[in-house]
């Protein structure tokens, strides 16, 4: 039987239900605690979150999978109190969003380091907390170009993929030729690989999507609800029609594929975030949208349930 690492433990992957496949609890970059405009108390932080996962849960949501790497807020013992509050299962990450979010102390890491340090992370735990992480992140820095150190982190999270059998997401999508000729030079399937925000209004058409897909890599339409109609949209909005239309377009074609999520944050750390948008936004706005362009509720199940759980599936 297939299973998942949740940050309550392994669980099968029959159990994960809808899947939100790239939400953050709390992101903020390294330092954001010393903040002192926007740094919120941890009880501010759960009052903001807990009833966001319920109404998650309440309206039929299974997995909130947590992309928040090392160095951005990760918490996985809060993360452990939400999950046992709520009923959300909760798959929390190691890796990084991207290297330039990784301090010093990585930023100087061999390819070896790096390695053990996921494969820590995903085998025995996180830190002291018995929470085994169930997905690595790895990410394009800014400029839109892997650097050294990305190329690093991408290696390594190849070869702890292969070691563990747990899967990797991507920020950004964009220079994928480099991170598919990594993966490849390490014997790594691109189907074990979520190419994230391939729908984001700065990158999404320097992402080659479909060449991505047609390499064998699965694709992740996951910044919904980010949309120029909000009231302060955020520089990586996009119209909200675009977007669907995008994401109608791709599923058409390699519906295997695709995965969705709304990469929201519950509580922000040290800025402000986006007012009005959470994971909801699946529940309360994506599945009408996809249910009006006439998307039956098989393929809803199939972007949600089945593809979610094929790709989390730690393979041994």
């Amino acid at each position: 039987m297939s299973k998942v690492n949740t940050v309550l433990g392994a669980i099968p992957t029959e159990e994960l239900g809808v899947v939100a496949i790239h939400e953050h609890i709390g992101y903020g970059m390294p330092g954001s605690e010393l903040d002192t405009k926007w740094w919120k108390t941890p009880e501010r932080q759960y009052e903001e979150t807990v009833p966001k996962l319920r109404q998650f849960h309440e309206y039929g949501g299974g997995t909130f999978v947590d992309a928040t790497g090392i160095c951005n807020g990760r918490d996985v013992d809060y993360y452990k109190s939400l999950s046992a509050k709520t009923g959300v299962h909760i798959v929390a990450c190691t890796g990084f969003v991207g290297g330039d979010t990784a301090l010093a102390h990585f930023a100087r890491a061999s390819v070896e380091y790096l390695t053990r340090q996921f494969v820590h992370e995903i085998t025995v735990g996180i830190g002291d907390t018995g929470a085994r992480a169930g997905i690595i992140k790895v990410g394009v820095s800014r400029g839109g170009r892997m650097t050294d150190l990305d190329k690093r982190i991408y290696r390594a999270a190849a070869r702890a993929a292969l070691a563990t059998g747990v899967p990797i997401m991507t920020h950004l999508a964009i220079d994928a030729e480099n991170a598919i000729a990594i993966f490849a030079e390490e014997g790594l399937p691109l189907d074990r690989v979520l190419f994230g925000h391939v729908d984001d209004g700065v990158n999404f058409d320097k992402t080659r999507d479909t060449w991505i897909a047609e390499q064998g890599g699965r694709i992740g339409f996951d910044t919904f609800g980010y949309e120029t109609e909000l009231e302060d949209p955020p520089f990586w909005a996009r119209p909200r029609k675009e977007r669907l239309d995008h994401f109608l377009r791709f599923i058409g074609q390699h519906l295997d594929k695709a995965l969705a999520s709304a990469d929201a944050n519950c509580s922000p750390l040290g800025w402000p975030g986006v007012k009005g948008h959470t994971v909801n936004y699946i529940f309360e706005d994506l599945f009408p949208d996809l249910r009006a362009a006439g998307v039956d509720e098989a393929t809803i199940t199939k972007l949600f349930v089945d593809n979610p759980a094929e790709f989390l599936s730690i393979r041994n």
